[in-house]
This record gives C-alpha cells, sequence and structure tokens, in this order.
C-alpha cells in the first residue's frame, strides 16, 4: 500500500492515513464481517433475535409469536446456530434458545436504540 500512500492527493493527512492503513483488519476479518452482518440482512432471522433479545424460548414458541410454522422458524434458527449467534440448551424433550452472548445482545439493543433515535 505504500504507493497509495505516497500518490494521495492530501498529504496534510499522510499521518493518519499511515496509521489507519496499518490497523485495517486482514481481508480475511473484513470477509466475516460482511458474512456476519449478512446474516442480519433477513427479516425473520432479526425478528427472531429480537425475540430471543427478550429471553429464551423453544422453538414451538418462537414459532407462535411470530406466526409462523416451526420447520420454518427451526430452519433460521439452524442458519443462527451456525453463525454463533444464538445457543441452546436441552430440557427433558424441549430445546431453548437464546442469544448467544452479550455481544449479540448488544447487536440488537444498539440497532433499536439507533431506529429509534432516527425514526
Amino acid at each position: 500500500m505504500p504507493d497509495i500512500i505516497e500518490n494521495h492527493p492530501c498529504s496534510e493527512h499522510e499521518a493518519a492515513v499511515r496509521e489507519l492503513t496499518a490497523r485495517l483488519p486482514s481481508e480475511n476479518r473484513l470477509d466475516m464481517l460482511e458474512e456476519l452482518f449478512k446474516i442480519f440482512g433477513d427479516s425473520t432471522r432479526i425478528k427472531i433475535l429480537y425475540v430471543l433479545h427478550e429471553g429464551e424460548l423453544c422453538v414451538c414458541d418462537i414459532a407462535a409469536v411470530l406466526s409462523m410454522t416451526q420447520s420454518a422458524v427451526s430452519h433460521q434458527l439452524r442458519i443462527l446456530r451456525h453463525n454463533r449467534l444464538i445457543k441452546s440448551r436441552r430440557s427433558g424433550k424441549n430445546i431453548y434458545y437464546s442469544l448467544a452472548d452479550e455481544h449479540v445482545h448488544t447487536i440488537i439493543s444498539m440497532g433499536i436504540e439507533h431506529i429509534d433515535e432516527i425514526g
């Protein structure tokens, strides 16, 4: 990237450009971030994440809240689990789902807060 910095038309910002260039994540990490945000690009998955943001539920409860079939919900839950956005635990015959960690909770909370502010 030195050529880009050397040919940068705003030479007074060269130090800032160098610093930012050095801190830029690898292409692999940026690709992973892109894939993460793609998961949030589906309205059904967002609805499921929002419901789980409110608390732990089983598939039948999520389906009832969202007026969806259990099969459709299960399909989306598999995608969310595969991408480590939710986790599950078994209790007897039921499997309960919740957000994977505080990071996911924060993403949903901050997204809601943002749309409320701009809304």
